[in-house]
C-alpha cells in the first residue's frame, strides 16, 4: 500500500476508535505508532516512541500548561467565582434582567482566571442559578445564562485552548491571548444585550430586584479587586514583553494562591484538592499531547496534511466556501467532544490547509475556538448542557430553550469576526512593533 492509503486507513481507524468511545490520547497513540511502523518499520517506530514523549515534555515552554491550570484550580477552590458573582450582583442586580447580566459578568471574570469551559458553568450553576430562581427568574433564562456563560473560559485569556494551540503550532501564545481578548469582551457584551432585549420583551422572565446602596456597591469591589489586578498584571506583562507566557503563568499561580490565603479562604483540604486537580488535568493533557505528537509524526511521513492543503487550494471553489466547511466541522465536533480533545485531534490536519488557503492563523484560531464554544452549548448534544444538568434542577427542555436566543447572538458574533478579522489581529499586531 502507498503511504497515502496507509494514512487514510489510519484516519479511518482512529475515527472508528473514537466512535466506540475509546480515549482520544490512547487512540491517537496506538494509531500513530502502528501507522508509523507500517511505513518506516517497527524499529523506527519503536525508536520514535522512545524519543518522542521525552522530546514532547522536555521543553521549558511546556511548564506554562500546569502553571495556568494550577492558577485556575487555586481560584476555583478559593471561592473566586462566588466573589465575582457577589460583586456583579451588587452592581447590576437591580436592573431588568440584572441578575442574569451579573452572572455573565461573573462568568467573564471567572473565565479570565480559570481558562476552562465547563468549570464556569458548574460554579455558576451552584452559585448564580439558585439566586436567580429565588428572585423569581424563569427557568429557561436562568439555565440558559449559566450554560452560555461557562463557554467564555476557553476564549477569554489566559485560555487553555490558546496555550495548546501555541504548543502544537508554534504560534506565539502571548499573541493568541491578545487575539482572544477583544472578541471575548464582545461576546460578553452581546450576551448582556441578549438578556436585556429578552427580558424587556417578556418582563415576567426577570422580575426587578431591590437596589443596592452605593456603599454596598463600593464595598463589594474589595471582593474582586485583587483578582482583577492579578489578571491585569498577567496580561500586561505578556503584552509589554516583560514576561513570557510561562513566567506570567508562574506569577498567576503564585498570586492565585496568595489571594485566598490572605482572605482565609484556602483550607488545607482546598489546597490539596487544587494540587490534585492540577495533577489530574495535566496528566490527561500529557497523554493527549504524546498521542497527538505520535499521530502527527505518522501524518508527516504520509504527507497527507500537505497534500490535503494543496488539494483544497486547487479546488475551483472560493476559499471562503472551503473555510465554511472547515468551520462547520468544528461546530458539529464541538457538540460531542471536549474542547481540548478537538483541538489536539485536528490541529495537524487543518492548520496546514488553512495556511495554504492564505488565512491568518491567529484569526483562524480565535474563530475556531469560538465555534467549539458554540458547539459545547448546541442542542441536542452539547456536552456543557449535560454537564450543567448535573448541578441544577432544570429539565433538559428548559436548558435547550434557554440557550437558543444566545445561539442566535453567537451567529451574529461569528459574522462580525469573519467580516472584520482586525478585531482579532490588531492587538497581536501592536505587540510586534
Amino acid at each position: 500500500m502507498s503511504q497515502t492509503v496507509i494514512g487514510l486507513l489510519g484516519i479511518g481507524i482512529l475515527s472508528a476508535m473514537l466512535m466506540i468511545g475509546l480515549d482520544v490520547g490512547f487512540s491517537m497513540l496506538v494509531t500513530g505508532f502502528i501507522g508509523f511502523a507500517m511505513i518506516g518499520g517497527w524499529g523506527a517506530a519503536l525508536a520514535n516512541m522512545a524519543i518522542l514523549p521525552f522530546d514532547t515534555l522536555n521543553n521549558y515552554f511546556f511548564a506554562v500548561l500546569p502553571l495556568f491550570i494550577l492558577m485556575g484550580s487555586f481560584c476555583a477552590e478559593g471561592q473566586i467565582g462566588r466573589d465575582a458573582y457577589e460583586m456583579a450582583r451588587t452592581w447590576f442586580g437591580s436592573a431588568r434582567g440584572g441578575l442574569a447580566i451579573a452572572t455573565i459578568g461573573a462568568c467573564g471574570l471567572f473565565a479570565a482566571i480559570t481558562g476552562t469551559t465547563l468549570a464556569g458553568s458548574l460554579v455558576m450553576g451552584k452559585v448564580a442559578y439558585p439566586e436567580m430562581r429565588k428572585a423569581g427568574y424563569k427557568m429557561p433564562l436562568a439555565a440558559g445564562v449559566v450554560s452560555v456563560g461557562g463557554t467564555l473560559g476557553i476564549l477569554i485569556p489566559p485560555s487553555m485552548g490558546f496555550i495548546l494551540i501555541g504548543m502544537m503550532t508554534d504560534l506565539n501564545v502571548g499573541e493568541l491571548f491578545m487575539a482572544g481578548l477583544v472578541p471575548g469582551i464582545i461576546v460578553v457584551i452581546f450576551y448582556m444585550g441578549t438578556i436585556t432585549v429578552w427580558s424587556k420583551i417578556d418582563p415576567n422572565l426577570a422580575p426587578l430586584t431591590p437596589k443596592s446602596t452605593w456603599k454596598q456597591k463600593f464595598t463589594s469591589v474589595r471582593l474582586t479587586w485583587p483578582v482583577v489586578l492579578l489578571f491585569l498584571v498577567i496580561m500586561g506583562s505578556i503584552y509589554t514583553g516583560v514576561c513570557t507566557a510561562t513566567e506570567a503563568g508562574a506569577i498567576g499561580a503564585f498570586g492565585a494562591l496568595i489571594i485566598p490565603l490572605a482572605r482565609r479562604q484556602m483550607s488545607r483540604k482546598a489546597f490539596w484538592n487544587s494540587l490534585m486537580d492540577c495533577a489530574r488535568m495535566t496528566a490527561m493533557i500529557i497523554i493527549l499531547m504524546v498521542g497527538a505528537y505520535t499521530f502527527n509524526a505518522f501524518m508527516a511521513i504520509t504527507q497527507i496534511p500537505t497534500t490535503f492543503g494543496d488539494f483544497l487550494v486547487g479546488l475551483s471553489i472560493p476559499r471562503w466556501g472551503i473555510m465554511f466547511f472547515i468551520l462547520a466541522f468544528y461546530l458539529i465536533a464541538g457538540t460531542f467532544f471536549d474542547p481540548i480533545s478537538i483541538l489536539i485531534l485536528t490541529i495537524s490536519i487543518f492548520y496546514p490547509a488553512v495556511q495554504a488557503l492564505g488565512f491568518n492563523l491567529i484569526w483562524y484560531s480565535v474563530v475556531m475556538v469560538r465555534l467549539i464554544e458554540i458547539g459545547q452549548i448546541s442542542p441536542p448534544a452539547g456536552i456543557n448542557l449535560f454537564g450543567l444538568k448535573g448541578v441544577i434542577d432544570a429539565p433538559m427542555s428548559a436548558i435547550f430553550k434557554g440557550v437558543l436566543p444566545f445561539l442566535a447572538t453567537d451567529v451574529l458574533n461569528l459574522l462580525l469576526l469573519c467580516f472584520f478579522p482586525v478585531i482579532c489581529t490588531f492587538l497581536p499586531n501592536l505587540m510586534n512593533y
